[in-house]
């Protein structure tokens, strides 16, 4: 029965049905309205925020600083990436490196963030580009290096130049690639977000959610963390869109 509703809907009736038991435990009292706030409490906070005006401030922070990061550290991963890809001496020279500043955890360089760029807009930001850059570096890299060596023949008896090469040949073929480093630096990005806006910012999703831990305002906590979970679905749904747009060639794409 549930195979003949749309694909939509089904997605949501696993959600639904755990709101509506939160929802019955909450109001029958076996969930302490402290630790967890009902559904309906959660929502009546997050619409009092949005008529107060505080949510909206709050939001175009995060979003803008969120943004300021991925763009910086996604175009550099993008444009790295590429020219590792393309040149065996850049990889040779930068790889190494990189793949070994990939496995530093990216917390323990909060401090030294802190004592060359101070606690404001611009170690946060540069936090973000960080945790951004590699996703994209990797999977771009990737993509170059794993074109089909029998296109690249293809190309020579066609009399490819180089530049037609790599615009008719390399970046199209290394597109799903770029496209999926994008959802995930997209996706670190807002993780790395959470953190930078616990770095001494005085407004954000991230501080609003510190600032309710203090106080103990658990339904604003649970309101952040919503607001968290439906921006980045919303980037990520807008990158498959772009996937099923970009990919349409692509046949094995089931987008």
């Amino acid at each position: 029965m549930l195979s003949k509703l749309p694909d939509w809907l089904q997605a949501w009736i696993f959600p639904l049905a755990v709101l509506v038991l939160w929802q019955t435990l909450g109001s029958v009292g076996v969930l302490s309205p402290t630790l967890l706030p009902t559904p309906w409490d959660i929502g009546a906070k997050c619409v009092e925020l949005a008529l107060n005006g505080k949510l909206w401030v709050h939001l175009e922070a995060s979003v803008i600083r969120a943004t300021m990061g991925f763009a910086l550290g996604g175009s550099l991963g993008l444009l790295i990436g590429l020219v590792a890809g393309f040149n065996k001496i850049a990889e040779e020279l930068l790889d190494p490196s990189l793949q070994m500043l990939r496995t530093v955890p990216l917390l323990s360089v909060i401090p030294l963030f802190i004592l060359w760029f101070g606690v404001g807009q611009l170690s946060q930001v540069l936090l973000i580009a960080l945790g951004s850059f590699f996703p994209l570096y990797v999977n771009t890299f990737a993509g170059v290096r794993s074109v089909d060596r029998k296109l690249y023949e293809v190309t020579r008896v066609l009399q490819y130049s180089r530049l037609q090469q790599a615009f008719r040949l390399i970046l199209p073929a290394a597109l799903p690639n770029v496209l999926l480093g994008i959802r995930l630096s997209l996706g670190i990005a807002w993780l790395c977000l959470v953190v930078a806006e616990l770095m001494g910012a005085d407004s954000g999703i991230g501080y609003m959610i510190q600032d309710a831990r203090t106080y103990s305002q658990t339904a604003v906590v649970f309101v952040g963390i919503g607001i968290f979970a439906a921006v980045g679905k919303l980037s990520d749904s807008l990158v498959r869109l772009l996937e099923s747009r970009m990919l349409r060639w692509k046949e094995a794409y089931k987008g």
